[in-house]
C-alpha cells in the first residue's frame, strides 16, 4: 500500500484548487462512454467537481496569499492488493471497497494530529476521487529510455484513489497541516499547529487495510521494511533480517495469522540474545553512513570530513 502526501501534483496549492480538481477528472473527459466517477467524501458518492472546487477555495478563512490551500493524498494499493479486494468483492465491489477504506484513511489522517476536535474524517473537509490507470511521464526510466512515450497507460490494476484536503478544518477554524514536522519538543507549537507523523500515518493506513480486508501482507511489503531498509542503523535491519526469516518458517508451516499474534516476541528474543561485546558491537558503531554521537566533542561535519578522506574521498 503506497499511501503520500504532497502539496498538489499539476498545480500549486497556495491559490484555487481548480486546476488539480480539473486534472483528476482526466479521466471522465477521455472516456465518455463509460460512467464518470464522481467525487465522495463522508458518506456522499455523487459529488460533482464544481461543488469539489467552490467548497475547497470557500473554506480558507485566514490564510496568507503564501499559505497552502489544500494538499493531495495519494492511495495506491500494489497489484496484489487490487487482486485480493477483486477476488473478495468482484469488479465493481473492489472499488466500493477502495471508496470506503478511503475513508477509513481520512479517520486515521485527523486522529493523526492530535488535535481536540479533529476525531475523525468528518472532522475535516476532503473529497475522494477514484482512478482507474496511471500513465507513465517524463519522470519514469521507461520513458527515458524510448520504451514508453508520456501519457501512455501503465500495464496491470492500476486502481487508485486521489484525495484533496483543505488545509482548513469542516468549520474552517483551524488550521491544519500534514507537513508539520513538529514531535511535541515545542509544547506551545504543537498545541497550536498540531502533530503529524507522516511515517505513523502511513503505517497505520496499511494496517487498516490488512484488517479490514483480512490481508496477509509478507514482512517486506510493508512501509516499516521499506523505511529501515532505507533510513534504519544496521541493528535495525538485522533484526528486520531476522524477523523476516521467522516470518517465513512460520508461512512454511501454513500458521502465518498466528505470527501476527508472537512476532512482537522476536524482537526481545533477538535483542535479549546479543553478546555486550561482541564484533557485532564493532559493526554497529558509526560508519560513513550511519554517524551517531561523537565522544570527543568534535562536531558531525568534521567527523565526515575526517572519514571521508581516510576513504580517500
Amino acid at each position: 500500500m503506497y499511501i503520500n502526501i504532497t502539496d498538489s501534483e499539476t498545480a500549486s496549492n497556495k491559490g484555487s484548487s481548480a486546476g488539480l480538481v480539473h486534472y483528476l477528472e482526466k479521466e471522465n473527459r477521455l472516456d465518455r462512454e463509460k460512467a464518470p466517477e464522481h467525487w465522495f467524501s463522508n458518506g456522499q458518492n455523487i459529488i460533482q467537481a464544481y461543488e469539489v472546487r467552490n467548497a475547497l477555495d470557500n473554506n480558507i478563512a485566514k490564510l496568507g496569499k503564501i499559505d497552502a490551500k489544500f494538499f493531495l493524498l495519494n492511495i495506491s494499493p500494489s497489484q496484489k492488493e487490487i487482486r485480493h479486494l477483486k477476488d473478495l468483492y468482484g469488479e465493481e465491489g473492489a472499488k466500493e471497497q477502495l471508496k470506503v477504506y478511503a475513508q477509513t484513511v481520512m479517520d486515521a489522517y485527523a486522529r493523526n494530529f492530535k488535535r481536540p476536535g479533529i476525531e475523525s474524517g468528518k472532522d475535516l473537509l476532503w473529497f475522494g476521487k477514484l482512478e482507474n490507470h496511471r500513465y507513465y511521464n517524463h519522470h519514469d526510466p521507461e520513458v527515458k529510455q524510448g520504451i514508453r512515450k508520456r501519457g501512455e497507460s501503465k500495464e496491470g490494476d492500476q486502481m487508485h484513489v486521489q484525495v484533496i484536503v483543505s488545509r482548513k478544518d469542516a468549520t474552517n477554524k483551524i488550521k491544519l497541516s500534514p507537513m508539520n514536522n513538529s514531535r511535541g519538543s515545542n509544547a506551545e507549537h504543537s498545541k497550536k499547529v498540531g502533530q503529524f507523523d507522516r511515517s505513523a500515518f502511513k503505517s497505520s493506513g496499511e494496517r487498516l487495510f490488512d484488517e479490514k480486508f483480512s490481508f496477509e501482507r509478507e514482512l517486506s511489503e510493508t512501509f516499516r521494511y521499506a523505511n529501515i531498509q532505507k533510513k534504519g542503523n544496521l541493528q535495525d535491519r538485522m533484526y528486520l533480517q531476522a524477523e523476516k526469516i521467522k516470518q517465513q518458517e512460520y508461512r512454511k508451516k501454513g500458521a502465518l495469522s498466528q505470527w501476527q499474534k508472537t512476532k512482537k516476541m522476536v524482537k526481545k528474543t533477538y535483542l535479549n540474545a546479543m553478546p555486550k561485546t561482541t564484533y557485532l558491537n564493532m559493526l554497529l558503531k558509526p560508519t560513513r553512513e550511519d554517524y551517531g554521537f561523537v565522544p570527543n566533542g568534535k562536531s558531525e561535519k568534521k567527523k565526515k570530513r575526517k572519514i571521508s578522506q581516510g576513504l580517500g574521498l
